[in-house]
């Protein structure tokens, strides 16, 4: 997958057995406190104890990210505002290149043009990525249904 310029993969590759042992542990910890506020303390430069207190939300996040992690993908973080190359959001959606520029040019997807190059804004490819999974899973439900009718 290409990346934006300024977002790195976890050191390129995949992560380690020691990093996915620490990501489940990690997400362990958090877990069993994501309802609440919870307080994290980790050591400065100085050794110095800092507490950082995360909230429901955010705790949620990094659950999310330390699951995939603790599972051994490689992980990259995409924000909702970055503006993505015609490449980068194929690579999002696993669709090829060609394809998703018939989206764009079908305006199935907003985009905007920079000279002569489509840009796609993450939230907007996100927003069709979750219409397009609904309609898949209304599809399977429907096949499924018409399936226990034949039975």
């Amino acid at each position: 997958m290409t990346l934006p310029v300024h977002a790195e993969p976890l050191g390129g590759r995949l992560p380690s057995d020691d990093e996915r042992a620490a990501a489940n542990q990690l997400r362990t910890i958090l877990a069993a406190h994501a309802a609440d506020r919870a307080a994290l303390r980790i050591l400065d430069e100085d050794k110095a104890p800092v507490e950082v207190t995360l909230t429901p939300s955010l705790s949620n996040l990094l659950i999310d990210l330390l699951r995939h992690v603790g599972s051994g993908h490689a992980v990259t973080l995409v924000p909702v505002g970055q503006m993505l190359s015609t490449q980068q959001a194929a690579d999002l959606l696993n669709v090829s290149r060609p394809f998703l520029i018939t989206l764009l040019d079908r305006q199935e997807i907003p985009y905007t043009l920079v000279g002569r190059h489509r840009r796609i804004r993450a939230e907007h490819l996100f927003a069709y990525k979750q219409a397009r999974d609904a309609r898949r899973g209304d599809a399977l439900s429907a096949l499924a249904a018409m399936d226990g009718e034949h039975l």
